[in-house]
């Protein structure tokens, strides 16, 4: 991919300590979430298509992740498990329809 992406997909893979107060993506799972990812992208050859994948650090909502960011709409996903990675993107990032039942709450940041 040359230039700026259709979309960005940010999936957290931020672990901490167990015990954490915050708790971390890593141990809800978020590796699996990535894998998912990964593979639909490869599968699907959505690099080549426009879009872009990055694994990252917290994105904050540890309470409910596996946390999913995506730009440049800024739409953000929790509890994404990888089972859900398909629907993301055939309804997100192929057709611009977030995906209603994993939206953030509005109060994810509380």
């Amino acid at each position: 991919m040359s230039g700026k992406p259709k979309k960005h997909v940010f999936v957290c893979v931020q672990g901490r300590p167990a015990g954490h107060p915050r708790g971390s993506c890593q141990e809800k799972g978020c590796g699996q979430t990535w894998q998912a990812f990964s593979d639909e992208f490869t599968a699907r050859n959505l690099w080549a298509s426009g879009f872009a994948l990055t694994n990252t650090g917290c994105l904050g909502p540890c309470h409910v992740g596996p946390s999913v960011l995506v730009y440049p709409d800024g739409i953000m996903y929790t509890n994404v498990k990888p089972e859900d990675v398909a629907v993301i993107i055939d309804e997100h990032l192929m057709f611009d329809q977030p995906v209603q039942r994993l939206l953030a709450t509005p109060d994810v940041w509380s």
